[in-house]
């Protein structure tokens, strides 16, 4: 499985602060049409997420705390510790993904490629399995 980081652009004034941004179809390799955060979680043992897209990608960023990423393609699985805030990872549409250990304060946030629509979920690991090995067969 390809992981692609995006290391978004970092401006260092000093004593002032650093400053990061990204910009559409420039730092993120597409139109972003929803931006949301995850924050204020209680339970750090929680698994979050439990789910892929259809179609839809999207940039994770964890800006404040850290947490583990676990990205499954149906084939392979990658775990990614999360905790700088301008590295962020593409998550391309067909990966299942999960968020673990959170540290306290974690900050998510996630920049996605279309609208919220959920018809492009698949929440269920066995569906998305029987899903990836449809499309993979019409594929060959």
């Amino acid at each position: 499985m390809e992981i692609k980081c995006i290391n978004l652009p970092i401006m260092d004034s000093g004593e002032k602060g650093k400053l990061s941004f990204m910009e559409s179809g420039k730092d993120v390799p597409f139109e972003v049409k929803r931006i949301y955060y995850i924050y204020d979680i209680e339970d750090l043992n929680i698994k979050r997420g439990y789910h892929a897209h259809k179609t839809l990608k999207q940039v994770i960023f964890c800006l404040n705390g850290s947490f583990v990423l676990e990205l499954d393609n149906g084939f392979e699985k990658r775990e990614i510790l999360l905790n700088k805030p301008n590295k962020g990872i593409l998550i391309d549409f067909n990966i299942w993904r999960n968020m673990k250990n959170f540290s306290k304060n974690v900050v998510i946030m996630v920049v996605a490629s279309d609208y919220y629509d959920e018809n492009d979920y698949i929440r269920n690991y066995d569906e998305f399995i029987e899903y990836i090995n449809k499309i993979n067969n019409v594929r060959a």
